[in-house]
């Protein structure tokens, strides 16, 4: 479907993709975030666990009295935890829920790089891997000189039952 200006819906959502993205690493991987789903970056700080939440659910923090769910990228995304050192920090975002709206949630990353512009024209469609991996959480991939960043889509990193634990978790 073309809009007034005579753009597809599809080139409307790639335009979309386009500005400023927080970097951190992951696992020897870049990733980037929409920069405006970014509330703010903390420092490793205790977390409470919470029982019968999936295996990446860290547990919630308090901050500055909110209660805010927290996972761990690496254990979502099926890479082997590692102890956190003075690199790792929470990443807090708000996401796109389900009844409530909006949620904010912590996200624990190795380390955080550099809050980077990206234009349209350096970001391509997430590949094909087979239908049996899931990359609808995926924007898209970055080029950045040599190396590749990985977009994510915050609202869709977790399915709808993990936003209902979350939310309940909160």
């Amino acid at each position: 479907m073309a809009t007034a200006l005579g753009r597809t819906d599809q080139q409307e959502e790639k335009s979309n993709r386009e500005g400023k993205y927080l970097t951190f690493s992951l696992g020897g991987e870049e990733y980037g975030i929409g920069i405006l789903k970014v509330k703010e970056i903390i420092g490793m700080m205790p977390i409470t666990p919470v029982p019968q939440t999936p295996t990446f659910v860290k547990g919630v923090i308090n901050l500055r009295g909110k209660v805010i769910p927290v996972i761990d990228l690496r254990l979502k995304f099926g890479m082997e935890s590692i102890p956190y050192n003075e690199r790792t920090c929470i990443i807090v975002v708000e996401a796109s829920g389900l009844a409530a709206g909006r949620v904010m949630m912590g996200l624990v990353v190795d380390a955080v790089s550099e809050v980077v512009n990206i234009k349209e024209e350096d970001i391509e469609d997430t590949p094909t891997f087979g239908t049996r991996l899931s990359t609808e959480y995926i924007l898209g991939m970055a080029k950045a000189g040599d190396a590749v960043k990985i977009l994510l889509d915050i609202d869709r990193v977790l399915t709808t039952q993990e936003m209902s634990f979350l939310e309940k978790a909160a």
